[in-house]
C-alpha cells in the first residue's frame, strides 16, 4: 500500500493501544497456566496473532472477542507426549525466540516457520544454549527451524548483549522442568527493561525466580497459576510516535500509559524533555507539547525500538547534533534499521551519517518531504509518517501496510489527530 501524507500538525488525544510486548508474555503465561485466563487487549496486531496461533498449535485455545482474548491452557496430558508441532511465527521474532525453549520444555518436537525477514533473524546463542542441554536442531542457517528432544536442567549461560528475547524464552521454559536450573547472563546486559517485563509477568502467574545480579535461580516443577483476568498495558513503544508528534507541532495526549511501567520505551519522555519539548503527566494521561528542540547524545542499548522516531525528533532539532550510539542490534530487526533510517531521512531531505553502531544527525535542517520506502518495517513506516508533520511538501510512503505488524489502525489514529492521509495504491 502506498500512502501520501500532506503536512499538517497533529493535535488532540488518543488512547494508547495494547502493548505488543506485554501481550506476547501474557499469552504464553496464560497458555501454560492451570485454568482459563481473560486477557483484556484493545488491539490485535499481526505479531500478537502469531503468538496466539502458535500456542493453539501446542494445544491451547484462544477465543478472540471484541476487546479481549480468552485463553484456554495447553492440556496437561499433551505436555508429556513427544509430539511434533508446526508453529507459524509469521514475521514475529519475539514469537520465535520466546517459544523455541518453551516447546522443548514441554517435550515436543517443533518446526518453526514464518515469513518476511524472520528467516534472517539470528537465534545462534539460544540454539547453542539449548543444544548444550539436550535439544537437537536442524542444520544451522536452514529455515524452517526444527527442534528434537526435551530441554534439560542445568546452568545456562548467555551473553547479555545479544537478545533479551533469548532470556525471556528460557525464563518461561525453565520453571516447567522437573528440577532446578540457573540462567547466567554475561555483562554487559542490554534491553534490561524487557527482562523486567518478563519477570513481572512470571510473578503475576505465580512463578518464582530468585536473582543475584544477572544470575537467575529458577526452581523446577513450578506451576503457572492464572490470575483469572489481566489487562495488557498501554504500549509506550507505539505511543512514542504520537508523543513525538506533539513535540514537533502541537500538543498531543496519549491516555492509558502507566508511568510506573517496566516498559523501557517510556524513556521517550525523558528523551523529548532533554531535547527541549514540554512533558506533562496526569494519572495515565501523558501530554507532549512543542519546544525549541536541540540535539543530544543517547545510548540506545536498552531502548533500540525508539531509534526510528527519535531520529525524526533529531531531524527537527534547531541546533546541535544528535548522536545515536550503541545501536548495532538495530541491523537485525525487521529491516537493517540503521541503514533504513539513513535512507529514509535522506529521501526526505535530511542529511545524516551512518556509523557502525549508530547515526549522527545534525540539527538546523529542513524536512523537505518526498517519497520513501517503508522497508517492510512497521516502525520505519510510522517514523516517516510523523516526519510529515514538519515536512515542506507531502511525504509518500511505499509499503505502508507494514504497520499491521504492531499498530493496525495507526493511520486511523493519525487522521483522528488531524493528519491528512491519501491512499494512492491500496493493492501494494
Amino acid at each position: 500500500m502506498k500512502v501520501r501524507l500532506t503536512p499538517a500538525k497533529l493535535c488532540g488525544s488518543i488512547p494508547a493501544i495494547s502493548s505488543k510486548s506485554d501481550a506476547h508474555r501474557l499469552l504464553i503465561a496464560a497458555a501454560l497456566s492451570d485454568r482459563e485466563t481473560e486477557i483484556i487487549c484493545n488491539v490485535l496486531s499481526e505479531d500478537i496473532r502469531a503468538t496466539a496461533r502458535c500456542l493453539c498449535a501446542l494445544g491451547a485455545r484462544v477465543d478472540f472477542l471484541a476487546d479481549r482474548m480468552l485463553v484456554h491452557p495447553i492440556p496437561r496430558e499433551n505436555t508429556a507426549k513427544e509430539v511434533s508441532v508446526t508453529l507459524d511465527c509469521g514475521e514475529s521474532g519475539s514469537t520465535l525466540r520466546f517459544l523455541l525453549p518453551v516447546v522443548s520444555a514441554l517435550g515436543k518436537n517443533g518446526v518453526f516457520t514464518g515469513g518476511g525477514r524472520l528467516p534472517e533473524r539470528p537465534v545462534t546463542e539460544l540454539r547453542e544454549a539449548m543444544e548444550a542441554h539436550g535439544v537437537r536442531f536442524s542444520e544451522q542457517g536452514v529455515f524452517p527451524i526444527s527442534t528434537i528432544g526435551k530441554l534439560g536442567i542445568g546452568t545456562y549461560t548467555l551473553r547479555g548483549d545479544v537478545s533479551s528475547q533469548y532470556v525471556t524464552g528460557l525464563l518461561f521454559a525453565l520453571p516447567l522442568l522437573p528440577e532446578n536450573s540457573v540462567l547466567r547472563l554475561l555483562p554487559p546486559v542490554e534491553s534490561k527493561p524487557y527482562i523486567e517485563m518478563t519477570l513481572s509477568t512470571l510473578a503475576h502467574f505465580g512463578i518464582a525466580v530468585r536473582r543475584e545480579g544477572y544470575t537467575y535461580f529458577i526452581k523446577g516443577n513450578q506451576a503457572y497459576r492464572s490470575p483469572g483476568s489481566v489487562s495488557v498495558e498501554g504500549d509506550w513503544s507505539n505511543a512514542a510516535f504520537f508523543l513525538t508528534a506533539g513535540a514537533l507541532g502541537a500538543p498531543v495526549t496519549v491516555t492509558g500509559l502507566r508511568t510506573d511501567s517496566p516498559q523501557g520505551d517510556k524513556a521517550i519522555l525523558s528523551l523529548l524533555q532533554r531535547m527541549g519539548a514540554k512533558v506533562e503527566t496526569a494519572g495515565e494521561a501523558v501530554t507532549v507539547s512543542p519546544g525549541t528542540l536541540h540535539g543530544i547524545a543517547q545510548d540506545m542499548a536498552d531502548i533500540p525500538d525508539l531509534a526510528p522516531i527519535f531520529s525524526v525528533a533529531a531531524a527537527a532539532a534547531r541546533t546541535g547534533e544528535t548522536a545515536i550510539q550503541n545501536a548495532a542490534r538495530l541491523r537485525l530487526k525487521e529491516s537493517d534499521r540503521l541503514a533504513a533510517i539513513h535512507r529514509m531521512l535522506g529521501s526526505l531531505g535530511v542529511s545524516c551519517t551512518e556509523t557502525a553502531d549508530g547515526l549522527l544527525i545534525p540539527g538546523g535542517q529542513t524536512i523537505s518531504g518526498g517519497e520513501t520506502s517503508g522497508f517492510g518495517d512497521h516502525r520505519m513506516v510510522m517514523a516517516a509518517a510523523i516526519a510529515s508533520v514538519l515536512a515542506k511538501t507531502p511525504v509518500t510512503i511505499d509499503g505502508a501496510e507494514a504497520v499491521e505488524k504492531s499498530y493496525p489502525h495507526f493511520f486511523e489514529d493519525f487522521k483522528r489527530l488531524g493528519g491528512m492521509v491519501d491512499v494512492l495504491d491500496p493493492a501494494r
